[in-house]
């Protein structure tokens, strides 16, 4: 409402405060906005009159009783809510201007302020101001008054609260609507204390809490203050971003950040505060933190040029990085270059700060590209300047955190495309040098400090077994210096202890190995005592890692001698360790002889008080006990002196030596002199494979030592074992005394007396004794004992270790009456359960929790008894053989599947005998074992062996001849358990492994003698081809972090012996190309002689010709290293294999036709050399069918098409051919009129293989004995094919294929009869035609896997090295080459954005005029409006559009388009830049209205009868295009409200352009006339 009418009314109405009166509302209702207005306009008139006490009460009235509870019930999410809010607020504001002078202010924003703090608790009231409202009125509160210091700091105060609680779009509007209102209304002064409490608040906050979400919040606020602080002002107590430390620490915070809108707030304010020292021109510095000299931002005008090219260039990186793309960030590494190398060249100066290079190489890290990452790590690795003493200590941190940590990331570790599989990776072996050359770089005094503190993150989180195999290598590459004391050692044991549990074995203990020699290299012995030292020393497995007479364990020998004498005393000596050394003479530091024997008799040494009860010792004391008394005794060796075991050994003698005799003996001493007694057994025996047992002193010496025992050790382990262990802590201890016997009996069987001795007296004795506890009444742990005995004695005797007459043989054979009375009653018989009333000790109670495990034992051991009595004794009777498997069915259900080995072993020998008879309870057997054995399929322990013992039985040679017919059942289970098992081994390397090579040595075991008996096993093979087709053909395609671990894991078998994980882990053969060696080890071994044979390898042959026919014929199109391309391959390889044993007349009729239809299909490269090759060699065997190659050229060109190449290349090598052949000048002339003929072909790839193949043919002089008139014209025509060959030099790129089809392997080294070895069929091949390396089998697998048999006409290795001297390629490869790498780096994509320009993506909701301001770009005065578009990729693109060419502000019909996913992926956050309105296309009519009455001229780019051009239309200042749907244009009657219409003319046919890109066009027309007018 006017002013006019206000007066209008106030003229009418004498009395003003009527009208007040009238036009307030009650505080409980809502009233109509034009009211609002009215009462609005009505007081501002007033109060150019008035200013009397009467009236200033009545507009105190207002305010509390009218616009503060209407304020409390609006929402800005409401719908109308903005307009009524508008509307409130401008009374508001003419309320509290014309009320300033009173307290009226201070109350207002005690009562706005608190909703600020508040929560969002869920409690929403009606009485409480909504936040947006709240921030509304405060700004407008601020506004209208004068400044009041108390108030804005107050205000200040809750907001800078608000920022570090509410979120991102809330905090957006505080800032402007309350800071930047709060900084225009202060003077410069006023402003430069506020700007101060912000900026201190803000850096203060994010000092103390460096969080990711503290960081982005503070930029933020810092990006939308920018204008502020990046003022060209100067002022004492303005914040100066120049100097603050604590600003450029947030900073490069934010540079690292994962949110990409936070570093580019970051990178802005960078950019900024560059641009403003260079304004400057001034020296500046940051030099706020006390506790330290580092210097992060300096700028001097004197060196200003550099300054700007290294800040340019750091932009440039940054910026590109946020790219991810490897192709676009490769070429600015160079950049890097140049950074570093400027900062390293400064470090003494101070204008760079090393931090800054971090955070560049901390964002490759956290790229989401690996590729980038690599990227990152390499060239950080590869860093020269890393080589300064003072740069390195610069970055020793970041080696420390952040490369660390990024080395952890598995995938970097993949080998380069031109390694081997068994070559150590690129990154392994950059970052050894790294390591190397850093720790070298280091200054001496600040090694030490920053080794422990990798090597302490290295123990503080769980490691894959890649990255932390290679870290270990390279600590271990690290030159010997003593950095390390005992905290260095405590360091690599929780390195040991943390990170090594779940790990591949092989792996685990290269990794041990590597870490061991790390800390011989690096300890420093005179700060480590020997406790210490053989403490760390007990955390290396013998089993996979430190055993004895590996090389680790000799360098262990030797670094103790080297050092004995100089480790520190442990004698409670606090001074240092060289005063130490220096106050104790040599006689008189101790030995580690002589501190061997000290630990020794103390470990012995148990009071005579000890309790005869209770658990075992700690087993660790004596494991580590016995390593000290084997390193001791092998280092008294390498000096050429007695082992002195004797000495040594005594205490441990003299105890053994007394257990028979000496009953009262305490119970803890025997146990620890046992444990001893049992270590010492086992671990004397670890040799090195190049090492003999008769040559090593030391165990000769042990064994005769410890045979000076045995009688009384057995002695007492046999009256042990009789019925004397009776409580539950017994059950443990009665494994210690049978692996005590099993390790004696095992050591000792070979010596005569002892062997005859065990034989004849004590086993038979001990078997008696534990079968009378078994039969009578007795206590469950006697049981248990016994029957765990039992089960030691059979296992030895299944081993092999027994002779079958002796008479302990004869005892163990009477346990057939115990376990065969009469039925099966016997049989998975339990144990009860001992009463916890009758359990006192502690102990006990434990044992007694795990009872369960015990009777599981108690019931594995009676069918291990079982199994030795079945394979032993003969077979049982038909009904007895089905109730005792029924049994073991039963058993499987009782037993957990780690103890069901023995089941299966027993069913193995049992189910052959049973099968006839009761054919559905063996295939429930089969069935409940796969079962059994598929539920440990995670469990690694017992898996495989479990899965042996599965094998053993389901393919048992009694059940492999079972056929269909006779038995369908078991039959089908079987082949249904084979796709089981292939689709296990899909996923689990080494499955396959174990039936393959069951099968093969059970049809035809190495060095068998042939016989009928041998022919009837091997007939069993017949029936199951299945089995060998697959294997022939199998190899699965492993995830890459698979494949990864399988490659190492061939890295580390490589290294040999120098890596002792190598002898001590005993691996189980899981290469998943074991098959593959295997079964072609066994064709290998077929005899073609043999009909069986010969029949074999006949089927098999056809069946491969099958598989690849199917692969050929089906639709599916397979590339190159796909598994149907790699099957084909496989395929070939075998038959070209099996080719030399094949029967002529079989070659001849089967397989010579499709080997010629398998040339017609469309192969990959190293399929079609195959082919190739198969063909030569049959014709070359039988010459007499050449007339099957001719015909191939006979057939329809239609069909031929390009594969009419693998029959010209069979023509290259007809010299191999021709002297077999009859009519040898017929056969070259046939040869040079197919060659001639195709010489004309229409494909340029044909005629260079018939050109090839002419000339070739043309060269063979011994044909040429046709007289030239015989040839005719022929002669003249052959002559000019191969000149115009000859004179292809002249026509570019056909020059470079003649020479590299001339050049290939398979056309000029190549010799098809010379060449057939395994090698080049396997190896050699198809690393020429580029195959990936994982199909490659080099020769060493057969030689390691398998027996591969020696044979002259296929030999294993290539007898000339010519194929092997070559590197891969094909002639139709284009050229690999590029640029040379600064060629490549001389230009670098990059946006159009300058760098002092560019800002943030998001920022707070600053208007259009401040952004563009900031910019410093052109803003037009053109709205786009597109409500009648709905599609959001075509408003994506013209959002886009519009932002590019500065429209004022996009149209849409909703908002909402905003958030689609079409819509950002077109507009790349150009909405975030232009201001966008929505108006409804119900609502256009009245806003088009609008606008022309605003001034704006409304432009429709539609096609009418009165359309002008583009061209020739020029566009008013204030425009507005009108863009029609993109089906139906502009409705008509919008058409009416159109100033003008514009087309764009056209030349083609379509009817009309994308109403994006029309948009386009119309944008850059108007935005170049604006352009104009502004220059």
């Amino acid at each position: 409402m006017s002013n006019f009418l206000i007066n209008t009314l106030l003229s009418h109405h004498p009395d003003p405060e009527n009208l007040f009166s009238t036009l307030c509302w009650p505080s409980t209702s809502r009233p109509d906005i034009e009211k609002i207005e009215a009462l609005t306009v009505l007081i501002k008139e007033l109060s150019n009159k008035s200013q009397e006490e009467h009236f200033i009460c009545k507009v105190q009235s207002v305010i509390w009783n009218q616009c503060m509870p209407l304020m409390q019930t609006l929402s800005s999410a409401d719908d109308g809510g903005k307009d009524m809010l508008s509307a409130v607020c401008g009374l508001f504001a003419v309320c509290v201007s014309t009320c300033q002078t009173h307290d009226v202010p201070e109350k207002v924003s005690h009562v706005l302020l608190p909703v600020l703090l508040t929560r969002d608790d869920g409690n929403h009231e009606t009485s409480r101001f909504d936040v947006d409202v709240a921030i509304e009125v405060t700004a407008v509160l601020l506004s209208s008054i004068s400044y009041d210091r108390d108030i804005i700091s107050r205000t200040l105060s809750c907001t800078l609260c608000c920022v570090k609680d509410l979120s991102d779009s809330v905090i957006s509007k505080i800032i402007v609507r309350i800071w930047f209102t709060i900084l225009k209304s202060c003077d410069k002064d006023s402003e430069s204390e506020v700007l101060h409490q912000i900026w201190d608040d803000l850096l203060s906050w994010h000092q103390r809490d460096q969080t990711e979400s503290v960081s982005a919040r503070v930029l933020l606020c810092l990006t939308a203050l920018s204008d502020h602080l990046y003022s060209s002002e100067t002022s004492q107590t303005r914040p100066d971003p120049r100097r603050s430390q604590r600003f450029f620490r947030a900073v490069q915070t934010g540079l690292t950040h994962k949110d990409s809108v936070t570093r580019k707030r970051a990178l802005y304010l960078l950019t900024r505060c560059v641009a403003l020292a260079e304004i400057k021109k001034e020296d500046v510095f940051t030099s706020e933190e006390p506790n330290t000299d580092e210097i992060l931002f300096r700028w001097t005008p004197e060196k200003k040029q550099l300054l700007r090219d290294f800040w340019e260039d750091y932009a440039l990186v940054l910026e590109t990085l946020e790219e991810n793309q490897i192709h676009v960030i490769r070429p600015v590494l160079n950049r890097i270059d140049m950074l570093v190398e400027t900062t390293a060249t400064d470090i003494q100066g101070g204008l760079f700060s090393p931090s800054w290079l971090l955070c560049v190489y901390q964002r490759m890290f956290h790229s989401e590209n690996k590729a980038v990452m690599k990227e990152g790590v390499n060239h950080l690795l590869e860093l020269k300047a890393l080589h300064r003493p003072a740069f390195a200590l610069a970055f020793s941190q970041f080696v420390i955190g952040p490369l660390m940590d990024v080395l952890a990331e598995s995938s970097l570790y993949h080998r380069a495309p031109q390694q081997n599989i068994r070559d150590c990776p690129e990154l392994g072996l950059k970052l050894q040098m790294f390591m190397v050359n850093f720790f070298k770089s280091l200054p001496e005094e600040n090694r030490g400090s920053v080794l422990l503190q990798l090597i302490q993150r290295l123990g503080s989180r769980h490691w894959c077994a890649v990255p932390l195999l290679f870290l270990s290598q390279a600590l271990s590459c690290l030159s010997p210096c003593p950095l390390l004391g005992s905290d260095g050692l405590h360091a690599f044991r929780e390195v040991l202890r943390c990170t090594m549990i779940t790990h591949q074995v092989l792996l685990r203990g290269a990794s041990q190995c590597f870490l061991l020699r790390a800390a011989l290299c690096l300890t420093d012995v005179s700060a480590v005592s020997l406790d210490e030292i053989f403490g760390f020393l007990l955390h290396f497995r013998a089993d996979e890692s430190l055993c004895r007479g590996t090389a680790l364990w000799k360098e262990l020998c030797n670094w103790l001698q080297a050092n004995e004498g100089c480790f520190r005393l442990t004698n409670g000596y606090s001074g240092s360790s060289e005063e130490l050394h220096a106050e104790t003479p040599n006689r008189d530091r101790t030995s580690i002889f002589s501190y061997i024997q000290q630990r020794l008799k103390t470990f012995l040494t148990v009071p005579a008080s000890s309790d005869q009860t209770g658990s075992l010792p700690d087993p660790s004391e004596a494991e580590l006990l016995v390593r000290t008394v084997l390193l001791a005794a092998d280092l008294q060796q390498t000096r050429s002196e007695e082992p002195g075991l004797e000495l040594l050994l005594q205490p441990l003698l003299d105890v053994l030596q007394r257990l028979s005799t000496n009953v009262y003996l305490v119970l803890q001493k025997t146990d620890k002199s046992l444990q001893l007694l049992l270590r010492l057994l086992q671990l004397h025996r670890r040799r090195s494979d190049t090492e003999k047992e008769n040559e090593d002193v030391v165990a000769v010496t042990l064994k005769s030592l410890m045979m000076s025992v045995v009688e009384s050790v057995q002695e007492f382990l046999l009256r042990r074992l009789s019925g004397e262990l009776r409580e539950l802590c017994d059950v443990e201890r009665s494994e210690l005394y049978l692996s005590v016997l099993r390790e004696l009996v095992l050591t000792y069987s070979t010596v005569s007396w002892y062997g005859s001795n065990l034989q004849q007296n004590y086993i038979p004795k001990l078997t008696t004794n534990c079968l009378r506890i078994l039969s009578e009444p007795s206590e469950q742990v006697q049981r248990v004992v016994s029957m765990a005995t039992l089960a030691l004695l059979c296992d030895m005797a299944d081993r092999g270790v027994l002779n079958y007459r002796s008479e302990a043989m004869s005892a163990l054979h009477s346990l057939t009456d115990y376990f065969y009375p009469s039925s099966s009653q016997h049989l998975n018989r339990t144990l009860l359960k001992p009463t916890a009333v009758t359990i006192s000790d502690p102990v006990d109670s434990v044992v007694l929790k795990d009872w369960g495990r015990i009777v599981a034992q108690f019931i594995r051991d009676q069918w291990t008894c079982l199994s030795f009595l079945q394979k032993s004794a003969g077979t049982l009777q038909a009904p007895v053989a089905s109730e005792v498997l029924r049994a073991a069915v039963d058993a499987l259900a009782l037993l957990p599947g780690h103890l069901v080995l023995p089941v299966l072993d027993f069913m193995a020998s049992v189910v052959p005998q049973v099968v006839h008879c009761d054919e559905s309870l063996c295939t429930e057997a089969i069935c409940a074992s796969w079962k059994a054995v598929q539920a440990l399929s995670t469990n690694p322990h017992d898996f495989w062996s479990t899965l042996q013992g599965f094998v053993r039985l389901a393919f048992h040679q009694g059940l492999l001849q079972l056929t269909e017919e006779q038995n369908p059942r078991i039959t089908a289970c079987i082949q249904q358990i084979v796709t089981e098992l292939m689709e296990l081994a899909q996923v689990r390397s080494g499955v396959f492994n174990v039936l393959i090579q069951h099968c093969c040595e059970t049809w035809l075991p190495c060095g068998a003698a042939e016989g009928l008996q041998a022919d009837a096993v091997f007939s069993t093979a017949l029936l199951h081809l299945d089995i060998l087709t697959e294997a022939c053909v199998y190899g699965p395609v492993f995830r890459r972090d698979q494949r990864l671990v399988q490659e190492v894991q061939s890295y580390v078998e490589q290294l040999g012996d120098s890596c002792a994980a190598n002898t001590a882990v005993n691996s189980d053969n899981r290469d998943d190309q074991f098959p593959r060696v295997c079964v072609l080890a066994f064709l290998c071994r077929l005899n073609p002689s043999n009909q069986l044979h010969q029949r074999l390898m006949e089927e098999l042959v056809q069946r491969l010709l099958r598989k690849d026919a199917e692969i050929s014929k089906s639709k599916v199109r397979y590339y190159s290293n796909s598994i149907q391309h790699r099957v084909k391959n496989r395929v070939w390889q075998t038959l070209l294999l099996l080719l030399h044993k094949l029967r002529p007349e079989f070659v001849s009729e089967c397989v010579l036709s499709q080997v010629c239809e398998a040339g017609f299909c469309s192969n990959q490269a190293s399929v079609k050399y195959l082919i190739e090759w198969t063909l030569i060699l049959v014709l070359h065997q039988n010459p007499s069918r050449i007339q099957n190659l001719w015909n191939c050229f006979s057939l329809d060109h239609e069909k031929t098409k390009t594969s009419i190449c693998t029959f010209l290349s069979v023509l290259v090598h007809l010299n191999v051919l021709l002297p077999k052949l009859q009519d040898k000048e017929v056969q070259w002339r046939r040869a040079v009129e197919v060659s001639l003929q195709w010489c004309f072909s229409h494909n340029f790839s044909i005629r260079l293989y018939a050109l090839l193949a002419l000339k070739r043919v043309w060269e063979l002089e011994d044909a040429r004995v046709l007289p030239e008139e015989h040839l005719g014209g022929l002669t003249t025509v052959v002559q000019a094919c191969l000149q115009q060959a000859e004179a292809m030099q002249n026509t570019g790129n056909a020059m470079k294929n003649w020479s590299r089809i001339q050049d290939h392997f398979f056309f000029s080294v190549f010799n098809p009869i010379r060449d057939y070895s395994v090698e080049t069929i396997f190896q050699i091949f198809p690393l020429l035609s580029e195959l990936a390396e994982d199909e490659w089998l080099p020769p060493w697998k057969f030689e390691c896997f398998v027996d591969f048999p020696i044979c002259a006409a296929l030999p294993l290795k290539n007898p000339v090295t010519d194929l092997c001297e070559l590197q891969p390629g094909d002639w139709i490869q284009q050229d690999k080459g590029g640029l040379e790498q600064e060629e490549r780096w001389a230009e670098v994509q990059k946006k159009i954005t300058p760098w002092k320009l560019s800002v943030q993506e998001q920022e707070p909701e600053l208007m259009a005029q401040q952004r563009a301001a900031r910019l410093g770009k052109l803003t037009s005065n053109l709205l786009v409006v597109a409500s009648l578009i709905d599609k959001p990729t075509n408003l994506g693109g013209l959002c886009r559009t519009c932002e590019i060419f500065g429209a004022k502000a996009l149209v849409l019909d909703s908002l909402r388009h905003i958030n689609d996913k079409q819509f950002q992926v077109l507009s790349v956050s150009s909405e975030l830049w232009l201001p966008m309105l929505e108006v409804k296309p119900a609502e256009l009519s009245d806003f088009l209205q609008l606008k022309k009455r605003e001034g704006y001229w409304v432009i429709g780019v539609e096609q009418t009868s009165n359309s002008q051009s583009l061209q020739d239309y020029m566009f008013p200042e204030r425009s507005l295009l009108l863009l029609g749907n993109e089906r139906e244009g502009i409705p008509a009657n919008l058409l009416q409200l159109v100033d003008v219409c514009v087309e764009i003319p056209q030349h083609g046919i379509t009817r009309s352009l994308n109403v994006h890109v029309s948009a386009a066009l119309l944008d850059s027309s108007d935005i170049q006339r604006y352009t104009t007018i502004y220059t």
